[in-house]
């Protein structure tokens, strides 16, 4: 059976609705991949079944080496939109002495949840310049304790 162009387009369709069972963000790559060969098997119906199948392969690998050179290594520089759990246990440095109870500021390398600053609270006084651990987020606060490693 030779692959008509329509046929690249429901199997791409599909992909790209079943990223939204599977939440990898792979399977879209394929998807996408699926509904490229369509275009091109539209405008060059003469294209022979391997050579479709052989293009959709190096069409979905290359979209997905894009994604993992590109696009994610450039969202690797900040967590913004990441979940609380991904933020737990980061390490930052005191900007403001703090008092038990009491806010100060912690300042991190690297952008967290969108900022590189943020009022911190803790059990314990720490003085500013000590490095501080993250134990937990309450409300739009950090909640933390000295680093002991």
């Amino acid at each position: 059976m030779h692959p008509e162009w329509w046929h690249w387009f429901v199997v791409g369709i599909l992909l790209v609705l079943a990223e939204l069972a599977i939440p990898a963000f792979f399977v879209i790559w394929f998807g996408l991949g699926a509904l490229l060969v369509g275009g091109i098997v539209f405008f060059a119906p003469e294209l022979s079944s391997t050579a479709q199948i052989g293009l959709w392969i190096i069409a979905s690998l290359a979209m997905v080496i894009l994604w993992f050179r590109i696009f994610k290594r450039s969202r690797a520089k900040t967590l913004s939109g990441s979940a609380d759990g991904e933020v737990i246990g980061e390490i930052g440095l005191l900007t403001s002495n703090i008092a038990p109870f009491a806010k100060g500021k912690v300042r991190f390398q690297r952008p967290l949840l969108g900022s590189e600053e943020w009022v911190c609270l803790a059990d314990e006084a720490i003085n500013a310049g000590e490095r501080v651990r993250v134990t937990a987020i309450e409300g739009s606060f950090l909640k933390v304790v000295k680093n002991r490693e």
